[in-house]
């Protein structure tokens, strides 16, 4: 480790860590939800929908910390200088998490804004502005005083300030529904499809570089395709969500055909990678990260890229939208494109922050393949079911609790993969939180 204030990330990292296994957990216990038929008793404390949102909110924050800490261990290198207040990245943590506890506390007593990923209330939205804007302000300070430029932070910075401005339009309300749905797709694709697709591909380009020792000029013709493709597709892409909200009709053509194209420039980058690696046979750094990174770009290309863009077609959405295919696809996009890019990072940079040269790996592999054949098997499981559902629904015109004993076996079979999945998570979080340094025999 270069910069002492990089050191800040690791509290970021682990706080996020802590916050992905409670939100694993509340799966689980939506998964059991599908399953089995809950007291009544429980479903008035604890109702189905305070489930989901603590779980979806719990997925946005901790994903938030990870980009946050990785973004305070990546720029002080990519600068060449010290971040420029550790003070106000204490500040912007504290409000953030603050945020977070008080939302899920706020759930549970019914305190919620009731739009799906949004539901923490207007007065805790100003407080995650105020985070947001810190950040920024910290991050742009660094990268201003430095006067060093280069691609991949200006590609961070410019994702991170499309980010927070697009949070904004989602703190109103408005009377028209389909208005309202408008601005919340902006907010929901705009961030998951356009601007964290931006902070991905910068983040991964350093990782890359790092480990494989890569021209920085590979990377970054990908960085500018990424870009070009945001800019052509990403916006454009967003017309998949306004099938059916009452918006006019040409959106089936536009949101069909500008779909799932954003994955692909992060796939080829690591494809490109792996061929000046073999080329010019130099050792990567740190196999495991490499592995994570490789496992990150293809999860990324079949989640959201193949089955986003399967699922998304006008004449498919009409049968399966909102049904547990979207989750399928949800599941298996959100955990390939930036719940392993977390640990991509994660992994390459704690064992800096604690001044370790080798780790023993094993944990590490046993929680990665556990996680990736779990999450794998439970999009297929997901899907299945939402094939099911779509098919007696809307196929066959059977009522939703008709319907859902149908799909009730293979809501089983998730939630038993999900503990799976739940036991490398818990190994993960254990390996990141306690890693030590390898001991060789001699």
């Amino acid at each position: 480790m270069e910069y002492s204030s990089q050191r800040i990330a690791h509290w970021y990292f682990k706080i996020a860590l802590v916050l992905f296994v409670l939100q694993v957990v509340l799966g689980l216990w939506l998964a059991f939800n599908y399953t089995f038929t809950v007291p009544q008793p429980i479903v008035d404390v604890f109702p189905f929908a305070t489930a989901r949102a603590i779980h979806t909110n719990l997925l946005v924050l901790w994903m938030l910390l990870g980009f946050m800490g990785g973004t305070y261990f990546i720029v002080p290198e990519e600068t060449g200088s010290e971040i420029f207040s550790t003070r106000l990245a204490w500040l912007q943590l504290i409000i953030l998490v603050a945020t977070g506890v008080i939302a899920i506390i706020g759930f549970l007593f019914g305190w919620t804004k009731g739009r799906p990923l949004l539901e923490i209330p207007p007065p805790l939205n100003y407080l995650v502005v105020a985070g947001a804007l810190i950040f920024l302000f910290n991050i742009g300070m660094t990268i201003f005083r430095a006067k060093r430029w280069t691609v991949i932070q200006g590609m961070l910075l410019g994702g991170l300030v499309f980010l927070a401005l697009l949070y904004l339009f989602g703190i109103p309300s408005y009377r028209n529904e389909v208005i309202d749905w408008y601005y919340w797709w902006w907010v929901i694709h705009l961030w998951v499809e356009g601007a964290w697709e931006l902070i991905t591909a910068a983040i991964m380009a350093f990782v890359l570089m790092k480990l494989t020792g890569v021209e920085r000029k590979v990377v970054e013709k990908w960085l500018y395709v990424e870009i070009g493709l945001f800019l052509f597709t990403g916006i454009a892409g967003t017309g998949h969500h306004y099938y059916w909200i009452g918006a006019p009709g040409y959106w089936l053509w536009v949101g069909g055909v500008f779909s799932a194209l954003e994955p692909l420039p992060i796939l080829l980058m690591v494809i490109d990678t792996m061929h000046h690696v073999k080329h010019r046979q130099s050792q990567i750094v740190n196999p495991h990260t490499w592995t994570l990174a490789v496992g990150c770009a293809v999860f990324h290309f079949i989640g959201a890229g193949i089955w986003g863009f399967a699922h998304t077609l006008p004449q498919i959405n009409y049968y399966t939208h909102g049904s547990q295919v979207t989750v399928s696809h949800g599941h298996l996009a959100f955990f390939g494109a930036y719940a392993l890019l977390n640990f991509t990072v994660f992994y390459y940079a704690i064992p800096k922050l604690k001044g370790i040269a080798v780790y023993q790996p094993t944990r590490a592999k046993f929680g990665f393949w556990t996680m990736c054949s779990a999450m794998m098997l439970m999009g297929l499981t997901f899907g299945i079911a939402g094939v099911l559902q779509s098919y007696l629904e809307r196929g066959l015109g059977m009522g939703y609790m008709t319907a859902q004993s149908y799909m009730r076996p293979w809501m089983g079979v998730t939630m038993i993969l999900g503990v799976f999945f739940l036991a490398g998570a818990v190994v993960t979080v254990v390996d990141l939180l306690f890693m030590k340094p390898e001991t060789r025999r001699v």
